[in-house]
């Protein structure tokens, strides 16, 4: 982390500005995945300051990392702008990280412990339960944290860097297409498809479950998107 460039702020003011822009970061985020921030909309400043009680640093910070997440495009003299992605950067972004998390997966068969089975089972587990709440709110953490387990125990550093990137810039498309109860209970079906490959050690099985459960939410998606 690099030191305040200004002599009059002091260290611990520096980390407390940069705690406040994380967290200003994370309503911000959530605030684009839930659609309260719209594709295109230019982002007011002086409105979220006043929402959130923060002054514009921590704000304009929080944009910039949000910037080279993907999720909001900076326009030289007119602001922060919410990113939307066209029909085809996302069905590009989609078909990528359906390979990468296939491969991850199929790296994951091959050395895939116990103990690492039974983290995968409860996520699985956990999801189901919630599936009949019918909450895509609720739900969708869980989900994200089932898909970072795979690619942090692939073992692969760089592919899970690659994947995480992807899923950054997808996040609104992937929350909206969890968006009916009946697609909660069909997508964990999924995840139940690659848990069990994964118990096999079946590498092929493992990389044809994982990478499907990704097209297919390719196809969920667009019927989402559908009026």
């Amino acid at each position: 982390m690099s030191q305040p460039s200004h002599p009059n702020i002091s260290a611990i003011d520096f980390l407390r500005t940069r705690s406040l822009a994380n967290v200003v970061q994370a309503e911000i985020e959530r605030m684009i995945i839930d659609g309260e921030l719209k594709p295109n909309e230019r982002l007011n400043e002086n409105a979220l300051s006043q929402k959130l009680g923060v002054s514009r640093g921590p704000i304009r910070e929080a944009c910039s990392a949000l910037s080279a997440m993907g999720l909001i495009e900076i326009i030289p003299n007119r602001g922060f702008f919410i990113r939307a992605l066209s029909n085809d950067e996302a069905q590009d972004l989609s078909e990528a990280r359906a390979s990468v998390f296939g491969c991850m997966a199929m790296m994951l068969a091959e050395r895939i412990k116990e103990e690492e089975l039974a983290i995968l089972r409860a996520l699985v587990d956990k999801m189901e339960e919630l599936v009949g709440l019918g909450d895509v709110h609720i739900y969708y953490p869980v989900n994200l944290e089932f898909h970072r387990q795979i690619a942090t125990l692939s073992g692969n550093k760089r592919l899970a860097g690659i994947y995480g990137s992807f899923v950054r810039e997808l996040h609104i498309q992937r929350y909206r297409a969890l968006s009916s109860p009946d697609v909660l209970h069909v997508s964990n079906l999924e995840h139940r498809a690659i848990v069990d490959a994964l118990e096999k050690r079946d590498p092929v099985a493992a990389l044809v479950a994982a990478r499907s459960h990704i097209m297919n939410g390719i196809v969920r998606t667009r019927q989402a998107g559908q009026p």
